[in-house]
């Protein structure tokens, strides 16, 4: 049953649960996250993902596409919240929060869900720990034509406000997935894939080195790298120059990089 409602109050019961989607424990609890703005939210609809919940801001400009993503929650049965500017600004974390935000069911996240045959090439990160870091490689594999982005050990959480807003609505386009790393090698292992890490480690060339799809392109911790092992297992070990005092790139950086030469081998 749809139904739309104005919220007036902060001590709402809702205001206190949409607010509370910004802790983790509290996203894992209801099995649900936030996402802002109508660019983010169309890009989702248009990918068959709508919104739960809907929140609009009292004073919104009228927009086409509002307007068709209002019917469409209504139509499938979801909410819809009208609320003053600083009620919504409760619930994002914002000063200036965008016009609408949306309330989203959580993705299945586990490897079983992956069809590695959907895609040439995927990207996997190992203990990326900075949420705008995340959301970019969303983002990167988007733009690559990636399948999706798996997240090993202890990542990020790619549902928070930060990396959701990062992706720039790439968390609705790519597949997510999250693994320990002595789970995801046995899967990988289990069909065709190459896994493929940039390192100081007997290492090519990362141009013209022998990719082959699908292709893995795994990237590592922001401050530590990849631990040895990790490295040791990959399929092929690929070194970029470095020509000034810097010794790294930023791990997005480094995993958009080598994602674009893949891309160029296997097309």
């Amino acid at each position: 049953m749809n139904s739309r409602r104005l919220i007036t109050g902060f001590s709402n019961p809702t205001v206190k649960h949409l607010r509370s989607l910004r802790e983790k424990k509290h996203r894992k609890a209801a099995g649900q996250f936030l996402a802002e703005g109508l660019r983010l939210l169309t890009d989702a609809r248009e990918s068959g993902r709508l919104p739960e919940i809907l929140v609009m801001a009292s004073n919104r400009d009228l927009h086409p596409l509002l307007s068709t993503l209002e019917s469409d929650v209504l139509a499938a049965g979801g909410e819809v919240l009208e609320m003053a500017p600083d009620l919504l600004a409760k619930i994002t974390g914002k000063d200036n929060p965008q016009a609408v935000a949306g309330v989203y069911a959580e993705f299945d996240t586990a490897l079983s869900a992956i069809d590695r045959s959907a895609a040439k090439i995927w990207l996997v990160a190992q203990a990326l720990r900075d949420p705008g870091n995340l959301g970019t490689m969303l983002r990167t594999g988007d733009a690559v034509g990636a399948g999706g982005l798996i997240l090993i050990d202890d990542c990020a959480d790619p549902f928070s406000v930060e990396a959701v807003r990062a992706s720039m609505g790439a968390v609705f386009t790519q597949s997510i997935a999250q693994a320990r790393w002595e789970d995801f090698l046995p899967w990988l292992r289990g069909g065709a894939g190459q896994l493929v890490a940039a390192s100081l480690r007997d290492a090519v060339p990362y141009r013209g080195a022998p990719y082959a799809s699908p292709c893995f392109i795994l990237v590592g911790n922001e401050s530590r790298g990849l631990p040895e092992e990790y490295e040791m297992a990959c399929d092929l070990r690929v070194t970029m120059p470095m020509k000034g005092r810097a010794d790294s790139l930023n791990a997005a950086v480094a995993g958009a990089v080598l994602a674009y030469e893949v891309l160029a081998a296997l097309e």
